[in-house]
């Protein structure tokens, strides 16, 4: 028994309806095998019921983990490795919200039928963030949903009649001078910078119906620079890749917001594109307007990760090397003061 050697053994009993057992402990049990190994407990399956034995604390938390996967199971969903993995990061915390009561909470569906819910709490704060208010600010690494979830609330509100169009930006930054050297008029030249909204917005609410209203007027996708002059009323804004703007265009965007209109900005303040030496008008915003009453920031980590496992260990590995290097750089720095 892993991990429980030189410990006073603790065995509990649960029940494990069969038809759920390989949903819940996956194919190969390989679900089974990450709560072993992370919570240093023994399973034991036999006719329908689960033994568990390991320290007392091992054993409370693998019976509150696998209590929250039958339960995702019982409501029809297909048990992933992202959901043992979250559940297995925050099993420990003394406050924190069940995937099953995440599960409720169904923003809308896809083309597809399939259903856009907030999966960590990290998300669920997010969510009920731009329900509750006007402006709200989304940072976080890749794969967090910042971008895609945004999308949902704001096809949600558009199909309620909430708001009566949905705008989608993003800064060209990357293009610059290179803009030039793609073939066609100035759309298709920007046209690339904006594709991934195209395809959340596509997988969401479908190619003919985003085309229908984009002929309209109701939808539209447009690099930042042609917010410039406009007031924004009625309508749904998703301001995406944010630490590419400056700090005068974010100035410029936050003040085109009119009546009856939300806004959403996200962004990853380590995926800046600017030049080294200008500042990124998200960090400005973040620190200028974190009291003004209104706005909602909410601060994704690398727990909220819901693309492959091997994203959020990406994720992971590189802000330890961010910091390992920061740490350096400080070292060098308080070296060469002394020396001089």
């Amino acid at each position: 028994m892993k991990g429980t050697q030189g410990m006073s053994l603790n065995e509990r009993t649960m029940e494990l309806p069969a038809e759920h057992m390989s949903n819940v402990f996956g194919q190969f049990d390989a679900n089974a095998k990450k709560i072993e190994r992370s919570l240093h407990v023994t399973i034991i399956c036999r006719d329908g019921q689960v033994k568990l034995i390991g320290n007392a604390d091992g054993v409370s938390e693998a019976e509150r983990a696998i209590g929250q996967l039958l339960e995702l199971s019982r409501r029809g969903n297909t048990v992933t490795e992202q959901n043992v993995d979250y559940i297995l990061s925050v099993i420990g915390e003394k406050e924190h919200m069940s995937v099953a009561e995440l599960d409720e909470d169904c923003i809308c569906h896809t083309i597809n039928g399939k259903p856009v819910k907030p999966k960590t709490l990290g998300q669920k704060t997010y969510v009920d963030l731009i329900r509750s208010q006007m402006v709200v600010f989304g940072t976080g690494p890749a794969g967090t949903g910042k971008t895609y979830l945004a999308m949902a609330m704001a096809v949600t509100a558009f199909k309620n009649e909430e708001v009566s169009r949905i705008i989608l930006t993003r800064p060209a930054i990357e293009a610059g001078e290179k803009l030039g050297f793609l073939p066609g008029d100035l759309q298709s030249k920007v046209d690339p910078y904006l594709r991934p909204l195209y395809d959340a917005l596509h997988q969401i609410m479908g190619a003919e119906s985003f085309m229908r209203n984009m002929e309209k007027g109701l939808i539209e996708v447009a690099p930042l620079a042609y917010m410039r002059g406009r007031t924004l009323d009625n309508s749904f804004i998703i301001l995406d890749e944010a630490q590419n703007t400056t700090p005068a265009q974010m100035k410029m965007f936050l003040t085109r917001i009119g009546f009856g209109s939300k806004a959403v900005i996200t962004g990853d303040a380590t995926q800046k594109d600017l030049s080294p030496d200008a500042r990124s008008g998200l960090d400005v915003a973040l620190k200028v307007l974190k009291r003004v009453e209104g706005i909602g920031v909410c601060e994704l980590t690398s727990k909220d990760v819901v693309r492959h496992p091997l994203v959020q260990k990406i994720v992971d590995a590189y802000e330890d090397y961010e910091k390992k290097q920061e740490t350096k750089n400080k070292k060098k720095k308080q070296v060469a003061k002394w020396r001089t």
